[in-house]
């Protein structure tokens, strides 16, 4: 398990470097963040002129003060008139900083889904899905919370604090004053002390949750897997492992925040206390109005609720960059597989492909491929066959450039496809996998993402041509069936055709076949390959076959072995030689109940 080193390499992500991320999205924006912290000020301003206000309206009725009370209607008007102000900056403040704030949270996710987009296969076969896209969710939503919260929260309620400081010193004695920083000194102070060690507890509930949900996205992934072995309680078991660890974080959480809260309204209850003590006394000895009583009530309303609020609005900042942290981490990944800088699209010309000495291996200690060296000539067609783990699936790895090679070149139209674009590369490439997996959507939304700009009679055609048409149309919503999570829904060979549909329709000038009929019934098959024929007809192409009968008009078969080419010929020089292949031809035969072996000049998966 890497766990442990995940969190270590998280948690020194400075708060700052955090925000940071966020400022050129906010500087895009600068001039409405301009405006909106100038209704922030404005409503500010109005915000405490309103017991000054209130002061003069009381001291105006009181009537130890006033011999004859007159109502003093123009102080209440404008009483009214600040406070309506006061709410309609505020308003004003969040409907301009509105588009700021939810276009950078817009861009940062797009940001980050890019990247991931841009990384290696490697990272993809080792990521955790379920505890990343809760990673992702937490990161974005608190980015939402941090910009709202950060600019106007704990922005106002620190300027609020400053003018009220001021106004007490000057309108009153200095101890109000004093009382008053003193007082939110050491809240704040309390207050910081006391999140940050409830952080290390919020980063252990983050981490459970995130695994808690890889586990329970794989086991929802593998439901027959599951049912097949009767696993139902095991992966109960296992997903409550997390989250048992989650529940003893989430109640050490809450005990602390129990702790936070009251500490927070103790200090808050002894410098109000202090400060009316102050007030009253004022007003008995005369030093002080009723007036003067209410407007220091008021301001202390005014000042520590917004504070006390403030505290709950710090630990949430806290924890949202927390939340953060795992998302803006996944900024840090390298990307293995770069483009070089200027580099150019590829000239695919006429597709020849050649694997000049090359060695490779997923790991440095385990070598897959070991001096492959041979050539795929303009529409001809090469077929790879070899036992399970001889390295076969990893040339069209290696020819899309999910992994570079470690010696050697890979070459098409003589030109190192490490020294043109990835995308080039790539456009030029149609591949039928042997494992074709689908997206939850539509059958034809499927068909069309080899060409999202097809016209629908494009994608019937394909879909003619992949012999697939006729069944989608039996179906009661035909081409707009949903095929479910991963093409489900689906056979083997409903989601193998649909794949080769979707190659037929992106039309590429070199083709690779996986295993490309493997999930077909001998009479689909052959229904398959003279279309398939007519398909790949002048088409460079790559053949990575088990069944040998599919590829016995292969222009040249190289047989694997470890990763080393140990024969190479046509079928029938390959047959003569009586040795690697010869045994593996005479085995399929034996197995299919057959004694001879079909017509060579039959068509077998592409003729030319």
């Amino acid at each position: 398990m890497h766990t442990q080193p995940t969190e270590n390499t998280t948690t020194p992500r400075r708060d700052w470097q955090t925000i940071g991320i966020l400022m050129p999205y906010l500087w895009e924006y600068r001039l409405r963040v301009i405006v909106a912290m100038g209704f922030l000020v404005l409503a500010k301003l109005a915000g405490v002129t309103v017991p000054l206000v209130l002061k003069e309206v009381v001291d105006a009725l009181d009537s130890t003060h006033n011999a004859a009370v007159i109502l003093p209607l123009a102080l209440l008007i404008g009483y009214g008139a600040l406070r309506l102000a006061s709410t309609l900056f505020n308003e004003l403040r969040d409907l301009v900083f509105a588009k700021v704030a939810q276009r950078a949270i817009r861009n940062i996710a797009l940001k980050v889904f890019r990247h991931l987009h841009s990384l290696a296969l490697r990272f993809h076969l080792e990521r955790q899905t379920g505890g990343m896209s809760r990673d992702i969710e937490r990161g974005t939503r608190g980015m939402s919370f941090l910009l709202s919260f950060m600019l106007f929260n704990i922005l106002p309620t620190l300027l609020e604090i400053a003018l009220v400081a001021i106004i007490l010193f000057v309108t009153y004695n200095a101890w109000f004053a004093i009382i008053t920083t003193v007082t939110i000194v050491v809240y704040i102070v309390y207050s910081l002390v006391v999140t940050e060690q409830r952080m290390a507890v919020r980063r252990v509930m983050n981490d459970m949750d995130s695994k808690a949900n890889t586990r329970a996205i794989d086991s929802l992934i593998n439901y027959e897997t599951v049912k097949y072995f009767n696993n139902e309680d095991y992966e109960a078991r296992r997903y409550d492992e997390h989250m048992a660890t989650w529940e003893q974080a989430a109640l050490k959480n809450q005990g602390s925040l129990s702790v936070l809260n009251f500490g927070q309204g103790a200090i808050i209850a002894v410098g109000v206390t202090l400060l009316m003590i102050l007030a009253g006394q004022g007003v008995v000895d005369g030093s002080m109005t009723m007036g003067d009583l209410v407007l220091v009530n008021a301001y202390l309303l005014q000042l520590f609720i917004p504070l006390n609020f403030l505290g709950f609005v710090y630990r949430e900042i806290k924890h949202s960059l927390t939340d953060m942290e795992k998302m803006f981490s996944l900024l840090d990944k390298p990307q293995d597989i770069k483009d070089r800088p200027g580099a150019p699209p590829l000239d695919v010309g006429e597709g020849a492909v050649r694997f000049e000495h090359v060695d490779f291996g997923y790991q440095a200690e385990r070598q897959i491929l070991f001096d492959l060296d041979f050539e795929i000539p303009p529409g001809k067609k090469v077929a790879i066959v070899g036992s399970s783990g001889a390295g076969k699936s990893t040339l069209s790895r290696l020819l899309f450039r999910f992994y570079d090679v470690d010696g050697g070149r890979i070459l098409i139209n003589g030109q190192d496809i490490r020294e043109v674009s990835q995308q080039s590369v790539r456009a030029a490439i149609g591949i039928v996998p042997q494992d074709t997996v689908l997206f939850n959507d539509t059958i034809y939304y499927n068909i069309a993402y080899a060409k999202p700009d097809a016209s629908r009679e494009e994608v019937i055609r394909a879909a003619i041509m992949a012999h697939i048409h006729t069944f989608i149309e039996s179906i009661p919503q035909g081409y707009e069936t949903l095929v479910g999570e991963r093409g489900l829904k689906l056979s083997g060979g409903e989601k193998q055709r649909i794949a080769i549909a979707r190659t037929i329709l992106k039309n590429p000038r070199i083709l690779i076949f996986d295993e490309a009929t493997s999930a077909l019934d001998s009479h689909s098959e052959q229904a398959i390959l003279s279309a398939l024929a007519e398909v790949a007809a002048n088409h460079t192409t790559l053949v990575i076959a088990h069944r040998l009968s599919t590829i016995v008009d292969a222009d040249q078969i190289l047989v694997m072995e470890h990763g080393h080419v140990v024969e190479r010929g046509t079928h029938s020089a390959l047959l003569q030689q009586g040795t690697l292949y010869a045994r593996m031809w005479a085995l399929q035969q034996q197995e299919r109940g057959k004694e001879i072996a079909p017509d060579p000049d039959a068509p077998g998966l592409i003729a030319n």
